[in-house]
């Protein structure tokens, strides 16, 4: 246990500086509440109330130097591993940023060209993925995953619940339910929660490759299912669910009982990672039953955090009464987020990439990432201490590209095409042989001894049926190279 949950640090700080006079108390007195500085005495300034506004303000120039010291503690991103989170981008796209910095992306009127940004940015993503008609896309930018995933689900359920209406029955007995695996992100399940859904989440097993397995999860659908949450890119160790498979579950039992469940495609890390280095893969718009999409602008769409997307798939699946009207802005004005003020910067940065980047040049991202994942989990199971769950390294087995052959004349070592389709993510473990030969060895000192050097690769339980397998993991992101 840390030592500071044994000890009270601000009480001893407190007790241990130097008494001051009392004589000239209210020229030097000080607050038990505050925190001092080692510049306190160049710039002059007294301590810095921690719990309430201070009364009197500081100089800018002093403030910033006070305060970058202070976050001069903070981790540096490039050592952090576990964060799905992108966290560089050039110079020219910082620039642009802070000429926007100060935008509201809802005052429509007042910034109509980064209003057609974000219009623009909705139609390149849509016919990314293949939606019926690109030019009149249904989508909006969001926070983030987190809360493109609430929109899609709320579309889910209102449609469930006109579709309960028109048929005479109730929508709140039993009540709608949604299917997701249990390896689903926390977004996910706080959609059900704060939604008044029953989350019904499905077992995960190491035939499922640790992620919704679509034949168990058809056990726990019905006539009360709104839809089933499928993950392009698991947060555990980066395998991407079957959507063709699901669909064509759902298609089955759509024949046989008339009812109708959608699906939804998480694709807050995989829906910028496979348009360009598994362009093969159906998992999109492609499959009809498919009716919205989401994804992290910010993870690897490449922008600064602060940017996600939802689309769907034509109007008609974005149920009206889920978007507001506006008359106050100064023109009439349509919103259907869960925010209202949003900072245009982050719309503005992806678009950047966009226009920056290209096909091309997403496409050449992702394969470098995949190709540096590949080495470090090659290199982990050469070692022998460790065994591998991702799968991105494995050449497919379709009976022509076997593990063996990848010596065979024709095998492009460097095509993600002929790897397990996957994130750019290494999730592994001690190896079996390694713990029986030093089971005083956890492993969670690995992540605690990485720390100590700065680097963050966090230690932890795979999800519910699988919580007694601990595994590490790194995400492969564009920082992160061989060097």
């Amino acid at each position: 246990m840390a030592l500071s949950k044994h000890i009270n640090p601000d009480r001893l700080i407190r007790e241990s500086k130097d008494k001051k006079s009392h004589h000239h108390h209210h020229l030097t007195g000080t607050d038990a509440n505050s925190t001092s500085h080692p510049y306190g005495a160049r710039y002059g300034t007294a301590s810095i109330p921690r719990f309430h506004l201070p009364s009197k303000g500081t100089g800018a120039e002093t403030t910033y130097q006070l305060i970058h010291d202070e976050l001069a503690l903070d981790g540096n991103p490039t050592l952090n591993l576990a964060s799905f989170v992108h966290t560089w981008m050039p110079e020219p796209a910082n620039k642009l940023m802070m000429e926007n910095m100060s935008k509201n992306l809802i005052d429509q009127d007042e910034y109509p060209m980064t209003q057609k940004i974000h219009t623009q940015c909705v139609s390149i993503l849509a016919d990314l993925w293949h939606a019926p008609s690109t030019h009149q896309a249904i989508g909006t930018a969001t926070t983030g995953s987190s809360e493109a995933i609430q929109l899609g689900g709320l579309a889910m359920k209102r449609l469930w619940q006109e579709r309960r209406k028109a048929a005479g029955k109730s929508i709140h007995e039993p009540g709608p339910n949604i299917v997701m695996g249990a390896n689903a992100q926390v977004a996910l399940e706080k959609f059900a929660r704060y939604f008044e859904v029953e989350c019904r989440l499905v077992p995960i097993s190491v035939e499922s490759k640790y992620r919704l397995d679509p034949k168990k999860a058809m056990e726990y659908v019905d006539e009360n299912t709104i839809g089933v949450y499928v993950i392009l890119g698991s947060t555990y160790t980066g395998h991407y669910e079957p959507v063709k498979e699901m669909s064509d579950l759902l298609d089955e039992y759509e024949q046989k009982t008339g009812i109708n469940v959608p699906i939804h495609v998480d694709g807050a890390s995989g829906a910028f990672i496979a348009p360009f280095a598994h362009p093969k893969l159906l998992w999109d718009f492609k499959l009809p039953r498919v009716v919205s999409i989401n994804t992290s602008g910010h993870k690897f769409g490449l922008a600064y955090v602060g940017v996600g997307w939802v689309i769907w798939r034509s109007k008609e699946y974005l149920p009206k009464d889920l978007i507001f009207e506006l008359h106050y802005l100064g023109s009439v004005e349509y919103s259907f987020s869960l925010n209202f003020s949003r900072p245009a910067a982050p719309i503005i940065a992806q678009y950047f990439n966009f226009v920056h980047l290209g096909f091309e040049g997403y496409r050449s991202v992702a394969k470098d990432d995949l190709k540096n994942a590949r080495l470090l989990s090659r290199a982990l199971e050469k070692c022998g201490w460790y065994t591998v769950l991702s799968d991105i390294h494995r050449p497919k087995l379709n009976g022509l590209l076997q593990r063996s052959t990848q010596g065979t004349v024709g095998f492009d070592e460097e095509n993600p095409e002929n790897y397990v389709e996957g994130l750019p993510v290494v999730a592994f473990r001690f190896s079996d042989n390694f713990q029986e030969q030093y089971p005083e060895i956890q492993q969670k000192w690995i992540q605690t001894l990485l720390r100590t050097k700065g680097w963050i690769v966090p230690n932890y339980e795979l999800a519910p049926d699988l919580e007694s397998v601990q595994i590490l993991r790194v995400v492969v992101r564009e920082q992160m190279t061989e060097g």
